[in-house]
């Protein structure tokens, strides 16, 4: 058959209708799968990762978060989200997090489980002895009361109470050293 202006346009339409027909017929043949979400309760709530305040829906049921997904609604984010925020779902759920305190003893090379009241002591004695090493109440004979051994950084997933009560037993310990991701 020689390609002619005629026989190129009959092709085409041939070939635009088969493929829509085509098409059609596979999608009649398509079954919608059983909702996930269905029964669920959704509350809305902001990411926790950085400065922006990007609005997430979170679907739970049972007191289990089933879905985290963009809030559409939301004015900031408009229901998209980036990288950190697509993955907050694997925080709460991921069967690898660990949710007891592991600690390596100096000099060991394997890491043993102990309980969070231990790790709290530890960290606790750790926070005395080097506010107790570095602490520095006269400096040029002026009253200064501050250690220069420990530093404090909040972080995006505080809200503002949780900010002005680290800030306040910091400024207790005598750190001087205060930062928040939102500054930088």
């Amino acid at each position: 058959m020689p390609v002619t202006r005629r026989n190129f346009l009959k092709l085409s339409g041939a070939t635009a209708a088969g493929s829509f027909l085509g098409g059609a017929s596979l999608m009649t043949g398509c079954s919608v799968g059983p909702n996930k979400l269905k029964g669920a309760s959704e509350s809305t709530t902001i990411c926790p990762y950085c400065g922006v305040g990007c609005g997430l829906i979170v679907s739970t049921r049972d007191g289990k978060i089933i879905n985290i997904e963009g809030d559409p609604d939301h004015p900031i984010n408009q229901g998209s989200l980036c990288s950190k925020g697509a993955a907050l779902y694997q925080v709460g759920v991921k069967v690898r997090r660990l949710d007891t305190v592991q600690y390596r003893r100096p000099g060991g090379t394997e890491w043993e489980t102990i309980s969070w009241e231990e790790a709290i002591k530890k960290i606790a004695r750790k926070v005395k002895d080097t506010r107790d090493a570095t602490f520095q109440d006269k400096e040029d004979g002026v009253t200064v009361n501050r250690t220069n051994g420990i530093a404090s950084f909040g972080g995006a997933a505080l809200d503002n109470e949780e900010c002005y009560a680290l800030t306040k037993f910091q400024r207790l310990l005598g750190v001087s050293y205060l930062e928040h991701q939102a500054r930088i």
